[in-house]
């Protein structure tokens, strides 16, 4: 069973009606504080929730780089009691950056920041952007994926930065390092790693997982190819009442990670397929030790469609998640649990729309974290459309739940 402990929408003046329908919402939470992001807003809380404060993305920080875009992550490090904001920013001319911002308490003109451009990575970058960032944590690093394109939108690299924990949290320069490959994009890291930062992409023609591993204390990275069942990354088919449709940007990318118990887990949102009349998600769990396949614990609905999963272990070790269900019905946000003895999952939903969006468009991400103080609870955020279909009709969720 999943019981709901806290199911918040912010409203209006919680996100200075700067939403959207690809809505991406990512929290974070300390003892007290919650602070959550999407596009376009960020907002923080100093009562668990109860009330609500804009902290504008737009003019928080300089725009001598250009100026504020879209995607945004953000993540508390409680080793470090500080804040970490990731904000992705507009082109200028073929390039732009990533701003990755700091705070002790996470309110307004507290942050210091550092900004990286492609090229500040590698010289010859100089037609290529950053785009579709996910961020995680080890013992000894922050880290972040990314994807970059060039001013043809063409995909060039994939690729991970991380930065020491250590150095984020002092006055000193902070020294990153970074890996890129050109056969793979969209790399997804897990949450709960240790000591090394697990990430993965995946493949359907050849019906494979590409793993890897780097460690803290090294800069090499290790890669292994594992065989997964087949899934089919075409057919999001979701029709929604009145004929409209919701997944109409769904695409196959791993979307959720984890490491927990020895076990490593991926999600991804699958297309329709024999015995699945909807689309669905698609799970992979992993040994750490051996790395082979343990169990493929599917999220499926002979009456629905589940897209846009994350997921991350609580502090007892347990999976959690968060996704949207939708079709026929308006699309819903739901939190679930993961029996790992049986491998199916629990769910509950939070809210469910009352429209459905224009132009099908919904996604691209959600996040789930354990929660900062309960062993056997987790944070999410999620969102639904209220009153109309409007990109400010959307209304971005912060859930607390349990097993």
């Amino acid at each position: 069973m999943v019981t709901l402990t806290t199911n918040i929408g912010l409203d209006d003046d919680a996100t200075g009606l700067q939403t959207s329908s690809v809505g991406e919402p990512s929290v974070a939470a300390s003892t007290s504080t919650v602070f959550m992001t999407g596009n376009w807003y960020a907002s923080r809380s100093g009562d668990r929730g109860a009330t609500w404060g804009v902290i504008d993305p737009f003019t928080e920080f300089p725009t001598v780089r250009g100026r504020f875009c879209c995607d945004q992550l953000v993540i508390y490090l409680p080793r470090q009691r500080l804040w970490a904001w990731l904000l992705q920013y507009e082109q200028q001319g073929t390039s732009n950056i990533f701003r990755l911002a700091v705070s002790r308490t996470g309110a307004s003109g507290s942050w210091r920041w550092w900004d990286i451009a492609p090229t500040d990575l590698n010289p010859s970058w100089t037609d290529a952007w950053f785009d579709y960032p996910d961020m995680a944590v080890s013992q000894g690093h922050l880290w972040v994926s990314f994807n970059q394109y060039d001013s043809n939108d063409t995909w060039r690299r994939a690729g991970i930065v991380r930065w020491p924990l250590a150095e984020l949290a002092s006055a000193r320069p902070v020294t990153r390092r970074h890996w890129v490959t050109t056969s793979l994009g969209s790399l997804r890291l897990v949450q709960g790693a240790g000591t090394s930062m697990w990430f993965a992409g995946n493949i359907a023609a050849s019906r494979s997982l590409h793993l890897f591993q780097w460690p803290d204390a090294s800069d090499a990275v290790t890669k292994w190819q594992v065989k997964v069942g087949p899934w089919n990354d075409t057919d999001y088919t979701s029709s929604t009442p009145g004929g409209g449709q919701w997944l109409s940007r769904l695409d196959d990318r791993i979307t959720g990670g984890w490491r927990a118990g020895g076990q490593l887990g991926f999600l991804w949102s699958a297309g329709r397929a024999t015995g699945r009349p909807h689309p669905y998600v698609r799970a992979v769990t992993i040994s750490e030790q051996t790395l082979k396949v343990t169990a493929e614990p599917d999220l499926w609905s002979q009456n629905g469609a589940w897209a846009y999963p994350a997921a991350a272990a609580n502090k007892a070790g347990t999976v959690g998640l968060t996704a949207f269900y939708g079709g026929p019905d308006h699309p819903a946000h739901a939190v679930g649990v993961l029996d790992a003895t049986s491998n199916t999952w629990a769910t509950k939903l939070t809210a469910t729309s009352t429209h459905s969006p224009l132009q099908g468009k919904w996604g691209d991400y959600v996040v789930c974290r354990a929660h900062p103080s309960r062993r056997t609870s987790w944070i999410a955020s999620g969102y639904t459309l209220q009153g109309g279909q409007d990109r400010r009709n959307i209304e971005p969720r912060y859930v607390v739940f349990r097993r």
